[in-house]
């Protein structure tokens, strides 16, 4: 069965000022969102759903479903705050949903066999997507998978980031720390990072397998913290949880390439250069789709 890729798409990017997920970067127009769609069809992904926010759809129909048309199947998760596992209900004041560990359970009667996730609005390249997909065709129920990328290559030049840094044993994912607030000049020799860590970038690999343990845990982070208006459960998060329990062995494929984004409305003259030169080159046609 050909993976589906899964797209997290439902949030706004606050720090962006927009919906950054549809802004155009590439030479004919390009979302980064369209590069990742093009290098999974080559990599021999079969369909691609999106999680989106209910008021979101116009939007996401009128710029992306089209210009897919007859390339890659299509499908929509609407990610809501009032998803939530049986015996729980929404907390007065709750309004925003529960972060990417939320988003990808969401999506658990949409997606039947080998998935891959991502962030709608980060280039992840061709031999990344190529790799994972490799994986994906012979994966096992929990086994599962990640593409940790250097932390010196995923970082912003107008402003701090967050990353998860990764511990890996043996080629295997034993651990993720949350780390905030990342700046260049945190990175480099005897400084906070070296910039060899390996961090996830919210790229992984999956089986239908892992929504029964995300759902456990969905749970379990509900009664523990649903009453907080700003709690989020995230997926690297999730994850680890899975890992300690033993209920999931995740193998880490890491790219040496260089990660770009729009985390920050700065970033964008800088991924609408490197989106040129990698179309100068001729890894990518002028125009993608159409």
């Amino acid at each position: 069965m050909a993976p589906t890729l899964l797209v997290l798409a439902a949030g706004m990017g606050s720090r962006y000022g927009g919906l950054k997920q549809i802004d155009p970067v590439g030479p004919s127009g390009e979302t980064v969102l369209d590069y990742a769609v093009f290098d999974a069809m080559r990599a021999g992904f079969g369909r691609v759903v999106f999680v989106i926010r209910r008021e979101f759809e116009g939007a996401f129909r009128s710029a992306v479903t089209a210009k897919y048309s007859g390339g890659i199947g299509v499908g929509y998760v609407h990610q809501s705050a009032d998803d939530l596992p049986p015996g729980h209900g929404v907390p007065p004041g709750r309004e925003k949903p529960w972060g990417t560990g939320h988003a990808v359970w969401c999506a658990r009667s949409a997606v039947d066999g080998p998935f891959a996730v991502i962030n709608a609005d980060d280039f992840y390249g061709a031999s990344a997507f190529s790799r994972l997909g490799a994986f994906l065709g012979g994966a096992g129920d929990s086994r599962f998978a990640m593409v940790g990328f250097r932390l010196a290559n995923t970082l912003s030049e107008n402003g701090t980031v967050s990353r998860g840094v990764c511990r890996v044993e043996d080629g295997v994912l034993a651990s993720i720390t949350e780390e905030r607030s990342i700046a260049r000049g945190d990175v480099g020799p005897g400084l906070r990072f070296s910039g060899g860590e390996l961090v996830s970038m919210n790229f992984w690999g999956f089986t239908p397998a892992l929504f029964e343990g995300l759902g456990r845990g969905f749970g379990a982070f509900l009664s523990e913290r649903g009453g907080d208006p700003g709690a989020e459960y995230f997926l690297p998060s999730a994850v680890s949880g899975l890992i300690s329990a033993g209920e999931a062995s995740v193998e880490v494929l890491s790219s040496e390439a260089t990660w770009f984004g729009v985390t920050h409305r700065e970033d964008r003259p800088r991924v609408v250069a490197a989106l040129a030169e990698l179309v100068r080159r001729g890894d990518y046609p002028a125009r993608l789709f159409g």
